[in-house]
């Protein structure tokens, strides 16, 4: 058998190998989107078996970025969370505004927020240089305001909750986090 990383880079050999459209090959963020489908088709995070997305979303990402057979992808344990929408849309205001994929990232993102883990992890991604590399590139402003590095879910639930006048909002389970102490230690 071979180990997952073995698995997820085959996967992702195979859906970088497929040609797609000219807009699609050379959009920085196919990687990133290759390896959210295939952490999802190992079961790795938390997202829906559409990634969040609506289903002609997820359809069109197909069609568009991988197109060919589909790996099949299953439903992670996600929970749905009341502020998704609000998420979404603070992530829009930042968007780079480059590429439709970034408005499937914004709604993938968000729906990765309803994970215990990390954000990279709830996500399915392979490390968390993917996720920086997705904020910055898809995000960028957003992402340029994270000037200490601060742990991705904690500092979008910041941003959230400033914006909302939140005071008291920490990001979801990080309480139980093994990196509690090293997320909320002075940021100076």
């Amino acid at each position: 058998m071979k180990p997952p990383g073995a698995c997820r880079s085959h996967l992702l050999a195979e859906l970088l190998r497929r040609p797609a459209p000219a807009r699609a090959s050379s959009d920085p963020l196919r990687p990133i989107l290759a390896s959210l489908l295939a952490g999802r088709s190992l079961q790795q995070g938390v997202l829906s078996a559409t990634l969040g997305l609506p289903s002609d979303s997820l359809r069109r990402l197909w069609d568009d970025y991988f197109p060919g057979p589909r790996l099949r992808l299953e439903g992670g344990t996600g929970e749905d969370i009341p502020e998704l929408a609000d998420l979404v849309r603070l992530l829009m205001e930042h968007r780079a505004q480059r590429s439709e994929s970034e408005v499937w990232l914004a709604q993938i993102v968000a729906a990765g927020c309803a994970g215990r883990d990390h954000l990279w992890q709830d996500l399915g991604l392979a490390h968390r240089g993917e996720l920086s590399f997705l904020m910055d590139t898809a995000f960028p402003s957003l992402a340029a305001q994270n000037v200490h590095d601060m742990k991705w879910k904690k500092f979008i639930y910041r941003h959230y909750c400033a914006r909302e006048g939140i005071y008291v909002c920490p990001a979801p389970s990080c309480g139980e986090c093994s990196d509690h102490d090293r997320c909320f230690a002075p940021e100076e």
